[in-house]
């Protein structure tokens, strides 16, 4: 991984560790050493007090192409109180990631870490812009587009919070991994852990139907499922999640942050 993150390795390299891990499986182990180095390599930010600060992140990769759901959610918990700081990038699979609609909505992206500090206290929320904090990422970023798949890589930058928060929900659409990932965040010093899975494939809290989720708190991991209807959520069908480009999930979002029903 030091090798990939200083530029050493050739694409063969990069794409035979990434394609080997994945046919192997990666442990625990092996993904904490791999987010040791990205932190390593990467820029932090650093707030004054971590309790209760949250990130509301997924792995992509589900092909559904469904509206930015992580990314509303996590300015609707901002607007009730809770402290954010997300870390996201650009689209990978999807047509609108995350930095691509919060750009669409006005949001400066190139904020440095005391900026990203400064709108956490004024604001409730800011926005660690991946590439700015992990540079070195770029030199596995031409392999991971030819690849056209899901690697190691979907499942590293959602753990990878420049700021260290020590609570988080991560959609992840690969349900296999969902209890892996929780204990690598425990082992990297995580307190309150949501991993959640749509049962219908989602990396998301899903409305369609139930969701699969794996949580740690007081040490202690545990699964349970949600129901969206218990919750008094009518269900939806996968198509009406489905959203756009930047401009249309933008539009979306600010339906969600009036108040506006819809499926998301």
């Amino acid at each position: 991984m030091a090798e990939i993150l200083a530029g050493a390795a050739t694409p063969a390299q990069i794409a035979g560790f990434i394609v080997a891990l994945r046919m192997k499986g990666e442990t625990v182990d092996e993904l904490v050493g791999l987010l040791d180095a990205m932190a390593a390599a990467g820029e932090r930010v650093v707030l004054p007090d971590l309790a209760g600060v949250i990130d509301i992140v997924g792995t992509g990769g589900d092909r559904s192409h469904s509206v930015n759901v992580s990314t509303m959610a996590a300015v609707v918990a901002a607007g009730a109180g809770v402290k954010v700081c997300k870390h996201g990038n650009r689209a990978a699979s999807s047509r609108s990631g995350a930095a691509d609609v919060l750009e669409a909505l006005g949001v400066k992206l190139e904020l440095s870490p005391d900026d990203v500090a400064r709108c956490v206290a004024e604001a409730g929320i800011g926005f660690c812009f991946a590439p700015r904090f992990h540079p070195a990422m770029r030199h596995a970023v031409p392999t991971r587009r030819e690849l056209g798949v899901p690697t190691v890589f979907n499942v590293l930058g959602p753990m990878s919070n420049p700021a260290g928060v020590r609570c988080q929900v991560l959609g992840v659409a690969d349900a296999s991994m969902a209890e892996k990932m929780v204990r690598v965040l425990a082992a990297r010093g995580a307190e309150r852990v949501l991993v959640v899975h749509g049962d219908d494939g989602l990396d998301e809290l899903t409305t369609t139907t139930t969701s699969s989720v794996v949580a740690l708190a007081g040490g202690d991991v545990t699964r349970f499922a949600v129901d969206p209807e218990a919750l008094g959520f009518p269900l939806v069908a996968p198509a009406d999640l489905v959203g756009g480009d930047a401009a249309a999930n933008a539009d979306v979002a600010r339906r969600v942050f009036a108040g506006k029903p819809g499926p998301a």
